[in-house]
């Protein structure tokens, strides 16, 4: 095992902007704490994938005194494009109409923000951290969260065992996991993270708030000639093909960047409460693409990678309890995504930073007693395991409540009451109520249990990919560079007190949804040549994204999403 002060789980951005805001905070007070980050990537990086317009608001607060963006490219050689055009059109099978700035919420409106690469500046922010002393070890999965002997508090987590083959049974490569204890851990996996799902049931986070909901984020980068592109260009759509009807209940959009030097970023984000079991996200994107407004932008160009990830769109009613014993929440493990902004990577990094200012000083209050692990190398058996609950008080009292509060309604709108009467809604809440509504627009059902029956549905078609500006699933999937090593126990488990679902029930009643929402193909129903009975389910593991999708949409959520080994999964490089 090995202690330290604080104990980072994920590399994003708010796990990044967290250790390097401790580290700030030692340097200002003269005080050492010790600092690390595990993360199940690779590299810092390779499992982030967002839009992304960013909002500088919360780096600019990290790094008052710094041109994060001229660091940005001398060090990664990536962008950051600032806006110059922004655009929100609603789309017509064959037609766009502009929605005007001015009837968009303030929200919307992308002054001031830039185009980036998420995954790149997450890589920029871990150098910044390692040049404080922050310890960052990539291709690390943390497996287990580790309680004390009553349960009532956390202690630290432990990375999964490396080199045990499908059947169970250790390799000749066998490595067992380390611990990683700290005085305080805090959670920052994303969307879904597997620690944070089981901590959140285990203090049960979520009591009196509503369930969270999700979107999947499917997104493909471009690289088009220069004479093309359009630095600066931001466009959204709504319509076609996610909405049909003014009153679809379909929550999702679709965006497209132009990002320097000849860079377009594209992508579909669906509202996962979406009720028709025969939606194809993956190829909804692909059929959106074909659109005359929009294909225009991709001619002459090569597609570059691919990838997916879920986003959370509860908002401001289903964030969970943010504290523990032990540890906190931080970023989207706690849910602090703005759905009508699109927007959720600064407030990640808010979140991360007021989490470090209350720790910092929860763990140094008594420091003339307890020593910090950077000077002992042990965590002191004196020291009581406390819960930092100033940090839930100040994100409270931040703008990221304010910002989440003033829209805390919206998502919701759209889904009872359909497209049109939930924009008019939006429009009305963002421009006036502000949020001041005197009712709460809460889930009351989880993302699996809004599918309806197959039967109430007709199947969809959708066109053939043409191999140049549209794709088959598995083609694109070579362009996420996904990699798993072949022998290993599959770490998407049917939950056993659910087996019965996949053999009996997804498909008999749900028509597998599994087969079509899943944006890797890892999920499919096949018959052996002399089976006459049911189809069964195969898990092709090795296909996998880390999207997180399969935990939240399958019939009665019967996956259980568990870590791979250490440094599997998606190797991006510039989402």
């Amino acid at each position: 095992s090995m202690a330290f002060d604080v104990v980072i789980v994920g590399g994003g951005p708010a796990g990044l902007a967290a250790s390097i805001r401790l580290k700030q905070l030692c340097e200002e007070k003269d005080i050492d704490l010790s600092v690390c980050v595990v993360e199940k990537g690779s590299e810092i990086g390779a499992h982030i994938l967002s839009g992304n317009v960013f909002d500088p608001r919360a780096i600019n607060e990290l790094f008052p005194d710094l041109d994060w963006t001229e660091e940005l490219h001398e060090l990664q050689s990536s962008h950051a494009t600032p806006v110059k055009d922004d655009n929100f059109l609603f789309l017509t099978e064959t037609s766009s109409y502009a929605i005007p700035n001015i009837l968009l919420p303030k929200q919307l409106h992308n002054d001031g923000n830039y185009i980036i690469s998420l995954g790149q500046l997450c890589r920029w922010l871990s150098t910044k951290a390692e040049d404080m002393g922050v310890e960052i070890y990539p291709g690390f999965a943390a497996s287990e969260v580790l309680y004390n002997d009553d349960q009532s508090a956390v202690t630290g987590i432990a990375t999964k065992d490396m080199g045990i083959g499908k059947d169970g049974t250790p390799k000749d490569t066998f490595e067992r996991g380390v611990e990683l204890l700290a005085r305080q851990t805090l959670f920052a996996e994303g969307a879904r993270g597997s620690c944070s799902e089981s901590i959140v049931s285990h203090f049960n986070l979520q009591e009196g708030k509503a369930p969270q909901s999700y979107g999947l984020g499917i997104k493909e980068v471009w690289e088009i000639p220069e004479e093309n592109h359009k630095p600066g260009l931001v466009m959204h759509t709504l319509g076609y093909p996610l909405q049909s009807s003014w009153n679809e209940k379909t929550f999702g959009g679709t965006f497209l960047y132009h990002q320097e030097p000849n860079l377009v970023l594209c992508g579909l984000v669906i509202g996962l409460d979406y009720k028709n079991p025969y939606i194809n996200p993956y190829k909804e994107f692909q059929q959106w693409k074909t659109h005359p407004e929009i294909r225009q932008h991709f001619d002459g160009g090569t597609c570059i990678q691919y990838g997916a990830r879920v986003l959370n769109e509860g908002g401001l009613n289903a964030i969970p309890k943010l504290t523990f014993k032990g540890g906190a929440l931080i970023g989207c493990s706690a849910g602090f995504l703005n759905s009508v902004k699109i927007k959720g990577s600064h407030t990640a990094i808010k979140s991360g930073m007021v989490a470090a200012d209350s720790v910092f000083d929860c763990l140094t209050s008594s420091i003339d007693i307890i020593e910090p692990v950077a000077e002992s190398g042990e965590i002191s058996a004196d020291e009581e395991i406390k819960e930092v609950v100033d940090y839930e008080k100040a994100m409270k009292a931040s703008w990221v409540y304010d910002e989440l509060y003033q829209v805390r309604n919206c998502h919701e709108s759209f889904a009872r009451w359909g497209l049109l009467p939930g924009l008019i809604y939006t429009g009305i809440t963002t421009h006036v109520m502000k949020g001041r509504e005197p009712w709460v627009l809460s889930h009351t059902q989880t993302d699996a249990d809004k599918t309806q029956d197959a039967d109430n549905f007709m199947p969809r078609s959708y066109p053939s990919p043409d191999g140049v500006l549209t794709f088959d699933l598995m083609t694109n999937l070579q362009r996420s560079g996904t990699f798993h090593e072949d022998d290993q126990e599959s770490h998407l488990k049917i939950k056993k007190n659910l087996t019965s679902i996949p053999e009996s029930v997804s498909m008999q009643t749900y028509a597998a949804p599994e087969q079509r929402f899943c944006p890797a193909g890892v999920y499919e129903y096949t018959k052996a040549d002399d089976n006459d009975g049911d189809a069964e389910l195969v898990i092709n593991a090795q296909n996998c994204v880390h999207c997180k999708c399969c935990s939240i949409k399958t019939p009665g959520e019967y996956i259980n999403w568990t870590v791979p080994e250490g440094g599997g999964g998606p190797q991006y490089q510039v989402m």
